[in-house]
């Protein structure tokens, strides 16, 4: 791949599953997700595509779904994934660059990136791709870091921060970690023709001392009743949204999937675990199960 793509935030090998959400008192932003996601998924859909879907936390949410394409750019993140939902035909497991996807235009009714865009450098670039494989009218539901959340504003008007939660640009309070302003994330997604339909502020009371003192039920029910302002303010520090992609999409060939995430191209031709583009003669990887497509093996003659 091109050496002048944007960095990319890996987690192989990373016990992110583990330490963060299994062991880290993370069931109150778990379930408010949860809710959030119920709320801004269709009724049902064909093909949903999971940017980011690491081991596989919110994956089996999408139950109304028919087939789910789980990508993420770790594989022992995607291993632990098919560890939990197994290889069947209704998951299909795909390491990739998000900047850069390797699926056919409009081949997706539906697409999520939840707890993701945040580590993007170039976050258009990345909303440019997710619409391309869009179909027009697909939905589209993203979670953002928020940096103009409550916490932000009180600790900038006291002096506790030096980077203002006002101001629009993108702030990285740790490498390749941001924080989106609302505003801004509203104009990435017009330009890149989604149209806003839904805002949810998600996990208000993300505070260890009211997760350690109030009940856990008590905490999802109130911040369930939060999330319904949304599209009013955006303070919290996750927002999610539901955009709707805008304008002419192209029709899917059959039951083709994949085309060559460097030229283009496709059918990709599958044989002895291996994808191979006929137009630029890469190859791509299929590793028990997994679609391999961060690593191209150009084929000489």
């Amino acid at each position: 791949m091109s050496s002048d793509r944007p960095p990319i935030c890996d987690y192989e090998g990373s016990d992110y599953q583990i330490a963060f959400w299994e062991q880290g008192s993370r069931e109150y932003e778990d379930q408010v997700e949860a809710v959030a996601l119920k709320r801004l998924l269709p009724e049902r859909g064909e093909l949903l595509l999971e940017i980011g879907a690491g081991a596989g936390r919110n994956s089996l949410r999408y139950k109304d779904f028919k087939r789910i394409i789980l990508l993420d750019y770790s594989l022992s993140q995607l291993r632990l994934a098919q560890e939990q939902l197994g290889r069947g035909e209704r998951y299909i497991y795909v390491a990739a660059d998000a900047y850069n996807l390797p699926f056919l235009p409009g081949l997706f009714d539906a697409a999520t990136m939840i707890r993701t865009i945040h580590h993007m450098t170039e976050p258009e670039l990345v909303l440019r791709q997710v619409r391309q494989v869009l179909q027009s009218g697909a939905i589209f539901i993203m979670e953002y870091a928020n940096k103009h959340n409550l916490k932000a504003i009180l600790r900038y008007l006291f002096r506790r921060q030096s980077w203002s939660p006002f101001s629009r640009e993108p702030v990285e309070f740790a490498r390749l970690n941001f924080n989106f302003h609302p505003w801004t994330v509203r104009q990435w997604l017009s330009q890149t023709d989604f149209q806003l339909e839904r805002q949810l502020t998600v996990s208000h009371f993300r505070v260890s001392t009211l997760k350690r003192l109030v009940p856990l039920r008590w905490l999802v029910s109130l911040d369930s009743l939060a999330q319904l302002t949304g599209d009013w303010w955006q303070i919290s520090p996750s927002v999610f949204v539901r955009a709707r992609a805008i304008g002419v999409s192209p029709s899917n060939p059959g039951d083709i999937v994949f085309r060559c995430p460097e030229c283009g191209c496709y059918p990709l031709e599958e044989q002895s675990a291996v994808l191979t583009c006929t137009a630029c003669k890469r190859r791509w990887a299929v590793n028990n199960g997994i679609y391999d497509f961060r690593h191209a093996e150009e084929l000489s003659g």
